[in-house]
């Protein structure tokens, strides 16, 4: 394993502990501490799921364009770092999202080159392995974001302000790692082709992108915001408020423990087909959490097939789209990937907050999940040859 990975992955760690534990008392401190509608907390949610999708594809496409991946990234890591500056100085709803979008601009920023430097230092046969690596690591940062959470908010009561205080020094530090020790040009990185044009859309607009890309857009369309399944699990019952920042650990826990064999189960038997059928964990999830199920074997159920729903997607998508196109080309690529999901998953915060309003939680869960089975089959179809195409090489 390439160190730049491990390295990368650490600096992850730092920034998830520092966004997950602002991330998982935010549905709660807007829907309890605020006050605000469930329709509001969607507006939110949107702002949270896609505003990144304002800045993913030119932060890939500088990122190709220089050559220098990792300060590209670092502008998106000490956006998020000044982001929490102002979780410390803001109250209002409106200026919560401001801060929200700021936040989320810095992760569009850093996402892309990232992955793309990951990608680049990673053999082909291992690369969803990698993202695996990269993500296990990551997610041992949002297991502990929300502990810390939990833990602040239970020693202080309605200590918010000293959740975001920790959350800034996480921050800062994940900062400070990237720079200092992460490699722009890992020496284990296979040399980039020369390419005297430079990068070309034409070259990001490959087939098999695009099939990628109208693929992974329909899905994002029918993933709902983990925020609404963890609310709809606290209003059925079973547990008390204080407890919601655990409901993250739950996902994050499934997430870590699966994130590397399900990158192993890509690479041997196909990513596209394991982004796909992902989603059935997704769906399954849905379920779970909308159907009258007992409270706590319902709760845990869902956390863990949202767990699974990550582990099979989160990595693996930037692992298929690094792959579709040419090396020039891979951060614009993966970029692209990432837009896309984020601006369909911002559609769809906003559209299920309103179903939300008009049919309840339970009823408008399983909606979505019926409309979710509804499109597998056709896009397992839709992306089966791109593993066609990757074991043909």
């Amino acid at each position: 394993m390439a160190p730049v990975v491990v390295t990368l992955g650490l600096v992850s760690l730092l920034t998830d502990i520092s966004s997950e534990s602002v991330a998982a008392i935010l549905p709660l401190y807007l829907t309890v501490g605020l006050g605000v509608s469930t329709l509001a907390y969607g507006l939110i949610d949107a702002v949270y799921q896609g505003v990144s999708a304002l800045v993913r594809i030119a932060a890939g496409w500088s990122a190709d364009r220089s050559g220098h991946p990792k300060w590209v990234a670092l502008i998106g890591y000490a956006l998020s770092c000044v982001a929490r500056v102002g979780f410390l100085l803001t109250t209002g709803v409106a200026a919560i999202a401001a801060v929200v979008a700021v936040d989320r601009v810095g992760k569009g920023i850093r996402s892309a080159p990232r992955d793309a430097m990951i990608s680049a230092a990673t053999a082909p046969q291992h690369t969803a392995y990698a993202f695996g690596v990269h993500r296990s690591l990551d997610t041992v940062g949002a297991v502990i974001g929300p502990v810390l959470a939990f833990a602040i908010l239970w020693w202080i009561p309605d200590g918010y302000l000293a959740v975001m205080v920790v959350s800034l020094g996480f921050a800062v530090l994940g900062v400070v790692l990237l720079g200092l020790f992460v490699e722009d040009r890992p020496a284990s990185a296979p040399a980039r082709p020369s390419v005297p044009h430079g990068p070309r859309w034409r070259d990001v607009a490959a087939p098999g992108m695009v099939r990628l890309l109208v693929v992974a857009g329909v899905l994002g369309l029918l993933s709902v915001g983990d925020g609404f399944v963890y609310l709809a699990l606290l209003e059925r019952g079973g547990f008390a408020a204080h407890w919601f920042p655990l409901l993250y650990v739950g996902t994050s826990v499934a997430y870590l423990l699966l994130a590397l064999p399900m990158g192993r189960l890509a690479d041997r038997y196909g990513r596209a087909r394991t982004l796909v059928l992902g989603h059935l964990a997704l769906l399954a999830a849905y379920v779970a959490a909308g159907a009258p199920l007992a409270a706590a074997p319902g709760t845990l159920l869902a956390l863990a097939l949202l767990g699974i729903f990550y582990a099979a997607t989160d990595g693996v998508l930037a692992a298929v789209a690094g792959r579709v196109v040419v090396p020039a080309v891979r951060a614009s690529a993966i970029a692209s990937a990432q837009t896309v999901v984020a601006v369909a998953r911002m559609a769809s915060s906003a559209g299920f907050g309103l179903l939300w309003f008009w049919l309840g939680p339970g009823t408008a869960l399983l909606v979505v999940a019926t409309a979710l089975g509804a499109v597998l089959v056709p896009a397992l179809l839709a992306l089966a040859p791109l593993d066609r195409e990757e074991a043909a090489r």
